[in-house]
């Protein structure tokens, strides 16, 4: 292996990027936003189901709240406990996500002043979601990480 900066920068990168406390640091920073909202709409119930009216028009909303907080709270515990199950937390994740993107943020159908907001929102979502598959992808075979279990 060639020795230099550069060299010497990868195997630093690669000692931190070996750091447990990184991977729990990274899994709390994907996780925070459904924690934090999960939390939110855990204080304010009568606002969470207000919200998911709003959004989305579905029927019945507080059942539909209750599902929606216990998939963002339990998601986020699971991922950020790590171990072994952080894949289903990661999972559940996404698919709560990718569910209420097409939901709330289907740009196709928003009208003309609305679209540009959408579409971009639409997409960060995506982007979401690929990260959390990304997760779950690597927390269920930590081996695909290029790590042993």
């Amino acid at each position: 292996m060639p020795n230099g900066p550069l060299a010497a920068a990868g195997q630093g990168i690669e000692r931190l990027l070996a750091q447990p406390w990184l991977a729990l640091l990274a899994r709390i920073a994907v996780a925070l936003p459904f924690l934090l909202s999960g939390l939110a709409k855990l204080g304010d119930f009568n606002g969470a189901i207000a919200e998911l009216r709003g959004l989305t028009g579905l029927e019945p909303a507080a059942l539909l709240a209750v599902l929606v907080i216990v998939t963002q709270l339990a998601g986020s515990a699971l991922l950020i406990a790590g171990g072994r199950f952080a894949w289903i937390g990661a999972a559940a994740l996404a698919g709560f996500t990718i569910v209420a993107t097409l939901y709330a943020h289907a740009f196709w159908l928003k009208p003309e002043a609305e679209r540009f907001l959408h579409r971009n929102i639409f997409f960060e979502h995506v982007s979401i979601v690929g990260g959390l598959a990304l997760l779950a992808i690597l927390t269920a075979d930590p081996a695909r990480a290029g790590r042993p279990r």
